[in-house]
């Protein structure tokens, strides 16, 4: 699995774009970072910016893998995350499959309900260790 960490900077602040799961999906109305698997043939890199292309309609430039995170669901199962960093990409945002997406300061992210997998980021995040 991949995931982009899309910052903007506004000002002195420092924003990160979030996405909320449609009520639908598994683990629905939770928030997590746009992207998806990686399928056969194809980097990590190439796989995020098709993910962000179907997802959000953007072009993306996909920087430096920031973290890997690996995590155990209670039900057994197991994944791991590579976080890339996008400072830059061509298009408008374009929802095509969330509830809602939005910006937020980094040290807001732990007022959003994220999934499992993404707190001990959203932490470090928000205390400024890793961005």
């Amino acid at each position: 699995m991949v995931a982009a960490l899309i910052l903007r900077e506004v000002g002195t602040e420092r924003q990160l774009f979030i996405c909320q799961r449609r009520s639908d999906q598994p683990m629905g109305l939770k928030w997590e970072f746009p992207g998806g698997k990686v399928e056969l043939g194809e980097t990590a890199q190439q796989a995020l910016a098709r993910e962000l292309s179907e997802e959000l309609g953007i072009d993306a430039i996909i920087g430096d893998r920031i973290t890997t995170v690996h995590h155990n669901y209670r039900n057994g199962s197991a994944i791991e995350i590579e976080f890339f960093l996008v400072k830059e990409f061509h298009g408008e945002l374009v929802n095509r499959i969330f509830q809602q997406m939005l910006w937020s300061p980094l040290a807001n992210l732990p007022t959003y309900d994220f999934l499992a997998a993404d707190l001990t980021l959203i932490r470090d995040l928000a205390a400024g260790k890793l961005l």
